[in-house]
């Protein structure tokens, strides 16, 4: 028989309570990962115009753009935090990926050593899935070189994006570690091998016109 307590049945009360708690769990979940995913897409917003800006040379507004994404993802982990299946469900990875990529460029396109996991605050998986992305990036900025002329510069950004894809195959794990590390060094490979005929043909169009050049110069010097 079920033990009455101020006129309602005890084993109801218990069940109201109950759902009280997880009403009250699930709704501060709920607000955690909706605030969380507009921090995410600030993030990846802000991180693609620093990107942006790095190859129009405006280093200032990609630090600044780029220090704006780190702040935002820093958030948006905090909130997740007491919420880890929330935090690893994959639109913070994908977030902290896009950071990466574009912190890895800054740091390619201006010469300076690439920072680690570690300094970007990122895990292992969205960082060397960012590194490989970031091969793009690197071909994006390498055409624009050739145009203007710089092979030496497009060559050296071509041994860069050869030693991080020469890395990346290293690295054989699961993708359920990896986060499809695999796919992105895929994905980077084709790019470079399509880079790598570019860069070869501009030096061979360079090395002909210097030829030529080299010819006007004598037909002019020679008597006729």
């Amino acid at each position: 028989m079920t033990e009455e307590h101020g006129g309602q049945p005890t084993g109801q009360t218990k069940l109201e309570t109950l759902l009280e708690q997880a009403r009250a769990a699930l709704t501060a979940k709920s607000a955690a990962r909706e605030g969380a995913l507009a921090l995410a897409r600030e993030v990846i917003r802000s991180a693609a115009n620093a990107t942006r800006a790095v190859h129009r040379h405006d280093f200032v507004r990609a630090d600044a753009l780029l220090a704006q994404a780190a702040a935002a993802l820093q958030r948006a982990v905090e909130q997740l935090a007491p919420f880890p299946e929330v935090l690893y469900a994959g639109f913070i990875h994908d977030a902290a990926k896009e950071y990466a990529e574009a912190r890895l460029t800054r740091a390619a396109v201006s010469d300076q050593p690439l920072p680690d996991a570690a300094t970007l605050a990122v895990d292992l998986p969205a960082y060397l899935n960012g590194l490989g992305e970031m091969i793009g990036e690197l071909r994006r900025h390498l055409l624009d070189a050739l145009r203007g002329g710089d092979v030496a510069h497009a060559e050296h950004l071509l041994a860069l994006m050869d030693d991080v894809y020469g890395g990346l195959v290293t690295l054989d794990y699961p993708e359920a570690i990896t986060a499809g590390l695999r796919r992105t060094a895929d994905a980077a490979r084709a790019i470079l091998e399509r880079t790598r005929g570019d860069l070869t043909l501009a030096v061979q169009q360079e090395r002909l016109a210097a030829e030529l050049q080299e010819l006007r110069t004598w037909l002019a010097a020679t008597p006729r």
